[in-house]
């Protein structure tokens, strides 16, 4: 009889790019039974290699019945999050801020007072630095003093200090930047609208020609290696109390990368490109042109908007000339590495792997 696993990990927001990418990885390690919390279940390549427990987190009462009922919970890796439509305007609105605050209060508090909670990992990103408010400093450091914005970061991160001073538990505070994953339906995940976008241009015989300016220089983030990140974190005093930046690694120009990109999946990059994706996903052709696609191979979401979330919208963002005309938002990972952690990824090689993985869980048509 093989031993009980030492470690019952939580991940609210299990869907989402982050915690799918989690969900996967923690999945396959030793000594770890995982918990998928999210409206729906993730779709990753362990299926059965975990639990999947539905939550409506704005719900206090629900949350901590809910937590009554589950096995003693030893980690948790927060990564839900509430996007207002069309993304942006959430950023700045504090009601939107006060429902993520309760969100996590409501899961965290019946977490810490069950006595069995070891260690947290809450995720923030660039914008706790003050990025999508105005120019920031290069690069940008985790000791630099708070920046004096509304965000829900700071609600997250005042309830996690103080809940983990009075429950004594240990917590790490990740600062990611531009993730990567195979989730579907994110509101952040700039892989989703590229692959629908090839996916479509093929179907409909059209170019493969870049909309936006997509001349920024970008940090993209691997969920894999993030996920790699949250379980040294888990285990590793150097990790506790801490806040961490994490990136690839490398630096990530879109445009350059665009006819690499094209040549790999057997497509024509050249051409007039449409004004941006999200007019392009908005056309109904396009959309028929997904349906249609969607139901001859097979793929598991047929509607192109909830494939999509709001990611369009982000990738949007990120490629506008407004991004690409301010300084790049670049983050230093020298903390990290001198806390012990130095994993890698080589960014053009993970955008084509979590392609690949995409084709494999039938989010996607072959594109290789």
């Amino acid at each position: 009889m093989s031993a009980a696993p030492q470690n019952t990990l939580l991940i609210a927001g299990a869907s989402g790019v982050i915690g799918a990418g989690a969900v996967e990885h923690f999945a396959q390690l030793p000594d770890w039974d995982v918990i998928a919390l999210s409206r729906r279940a993730p779709l990753v390549a362990v299926d059965g290699a975990f639990t999947h427990v539905s939550l409506d987190l704005t719900d206090a009462d629900t949350c901590a019945n809910a937590v009554a009922a589950l096995p003693p919970v030893s980690h948790l890796i927060y990564a839900a999050v509430d996007e207002a439509p069309g993304l942006f305007s959430g950023w700045h609105d504090a009601d939107r801020m006060a429902l993520n605050g309760a969100m996590f209060e409501n899961l965290l508090r019946p977490l810490a007072k069950s006595g069995n909670l070891r260690h947290v990992s809450l995720l923030q990103g660039a914008k706790a630095y003050g990025a999508h408010v105005h120019p920031v400093a290069t690069p940008l450091r985790e000791d630099a003093p708070r920046d004096p914005h509304p965000n829900f970061y700071w609600l997250h991160e005042d309830e996690l200090r103080a809940t983990a001073a009075h429950a004594g538990f240990a917590f790490t505070i990740w600062r990611p930047q531009v993730l990567i994953g195979n989730a579907r339906g994110a509101a952040m995940n700039p892989i989703l609208p590229i692959a629908a976008y090839a996916a479509i241009c093929r179907e409909r015989g059209l170019l493969f020609a870049l909309p936006g300016n997509s001349a920024a220089i970008w940090e993209l983030v691997d969920t894999g290696l993030l996920a790699e990140g949250m379980a040294w974190a888990a285990i590793n005093l150097a990790a506790h109390g801490q806040t961490f930046n994490i990136t690839n690694g490398d630096a990530f120009v879109l445009r350059h990368v665009w006819d690499d990109l094209a040549a790999r999946i057997g497509l024509d990059p050249k051409g007039t490109p449409p004004a941006d994706f999200t007019s392009f996903f908005a056309d109904e052709v396009n959309r028929q042109a997904w349906a249609v696609l969607a139901k001859r191979n097979g793929l598991i979401e047929p509607s192109l908007s909830a494939f999509l979330g709001q990611s369009h919208h982000y990738l949007d963002l990120l490629s506008s000339p407004r991004v690409a005309a301010r300084p790049p938002v670049l983050l230093s990972t020298i903390k990290l590495r001198q806390a012990g952690f130095g994993a890698c990824r080589d960014s053009f090689a993970a955008l084509t792997e979590q392609l690949r993985q995409m084709v494999e869980l039938k989010l996607l048509p072959s594109l290789f």
